[in-house]
C-alpha cells in the first residue's frame, strides 16, 4: 500500500518540483529578479509600447502599439531596448508630445512558454514592464543601436528611406516583472544593469 502511495503521489511531485521557482531551462533562477528581467529583455524581438494618445478622439488615453526591439546580437544583450522609428509612426507622434511611455516584453512571444505548457497570461510565462522616456540616440550610440536592431531585424536596413527612420532608446526608469505567482516584483534600473543575463 505504501510503495502505490508513493506512486500516486509521483505526477504531483514532478509538477511541484517543475513549478518552483529557479527550476526552468533557460530561464535564471526566479529568485534572481534583476536577472530575469534582462533575460526576457534580451530574448524578445518585439513587444508593447504604450504611450498616451495625442490624437483625437482618443487624446490623453492610453494606447498600445507594437515594435520591434533589440537590445544587442544575440551574444551580446545591454540591457537597453533600441527602437528603430519614424515621425510618420502614430505612436511616434504621441512621443513627440509626451515622451514618457513603458514598454512590456513577455516570453510568450517566443518558443519557451509554448513548449513549456504556459498559458500567455500565466506568471510562469514571464514578462517584464518597463518604464522610462523614449530619446533619440545620438554619436556613437547610433552604431551600437544600429549593430543591435539589424543584426536581429535584417528587414529594417531596407525599408524605405523617405521615412527618415532614426535610432530611439527606453531610458529605463522603473522595472517591474512578473515571473512567479505572487504578485509584481521590482527591480531597480543600477540592479538590471548590474545583473549579468
Amino acid at each position: 500500500m505504501a510503495a502505490l502511495g508513493v506512486s500516486l503521489w509521483a505526477p504531483v511531485l514532478v509538477l511541484a518540483l517543475a513549478l518552483a521557482p529557479g527550476c526552468l531551462a533557460g530561464l535564471p533562477p526566479r529568485n534572481d529578479t534583476a536577472r530575469v528581467a534582462r533575460y526576457v529583455i534580451h530574448e524578445c524581438d518585439w513587444g508593447a509600447l504604450a504611450t498616451i494618445s495625442s490624437h483625437s478622439p482618443v487624446t490623453g488615453q492610453p494606447f498600445n502599439n507594437v515594435f520591434s526591439v533589440s537590445d544587442g546580437s544575440r551574444r551580446a544583450g545591454t540591457g537597453t531596448p533600441y527602437f528603430y522609428l519614424t515621425a510618420m509612426e502614430i505612436s511616434v507622434q504621441d512621443l513627440q508630445v509626451n515622451p514618457n511611455a513603458s514598454f512590456t516584453a513577455s516570453l510568450a512571444q517566443t518558443h519557451y512558454c509554448k513548449k513549456e505548457g504556459f498559458d500567455p497570461q500565466s506568471p510562469l510565462c514571464a514578462h517584464v514592464i518597463l518604464f522610462g522616456n523614449i530619446q533619440q540616440v545620438s554619436g556613437t550610440e547610433i552604431d551600437t543601436a544600429k549593430l543591435a536592431l539589424f543584426t536581429r531585424h535584417p528587414e529594417m536596413a531596407s525599408w524605405p528611406r523617405d521615412h527618415n527612420w532614426f535610432f530611439a532608446k527606453l531610458n529605463i526608469m522603473n522595472i517591474w516583472l512578473l515571473d512567479y505567482f505572487g504578485g509584481i516584483k521590482t527591480v531597480t534600473p543600477e540592479e538590471y544593469y548590474k545583473a549579468k543575463p
